[in-house]
């Protein structure tokens, strides 16, 4: 393995994660959906790529997608979180945050 190999992998591992809360919206719809995730960088393609595949596990939500296409769904970030060192803590954070977004936003939770 090259050395540009091994610090690429290196950096890679070492990366920050922002954990948070986003919000996936349908216009066409006017329905919200709700989610937290410990990676906001990479929870958009993971969702949409269980939408693609149909085996999404919130009915509405693929619903929507059927009806209205990737287009007629739109992802957004509401909050980052703070660099927690404790996953208990990071967590217990996420929850509380959720509470509040989904109060806020009146969306169902995925």
């Amino acid at each position: 393995m090259s050395i540009d190999r091994k610090a690429a992998i290196a950096a890679y591992k070492e990366r920050k994660t922002v954990a948070g809360i986003f919000v996936v919206r349908c216009p066409a719809s006017s329905e919200t959906w709700l989610g937290q995730a410990p990676n906001l960088e990479t929870i958009q393609n993971r969702i949409w790529f269980s939408l693609r595949q149909g085996s999404h596990t919130c009915r509405s939500l693929q619903a929507a997608w059927n009806t209205h296409g990737e287009a007629g769904l739109t992802f957004g970030e509401c909050e980052r979180l703070e660099d927690e060192e404790s996953a208990y803590v990071r967590n217990a954070l996420l929850k509380e945050r959720m509470l509040h977004w989904r109060a806020e936003l009146k969306a169902e939770m995925i």
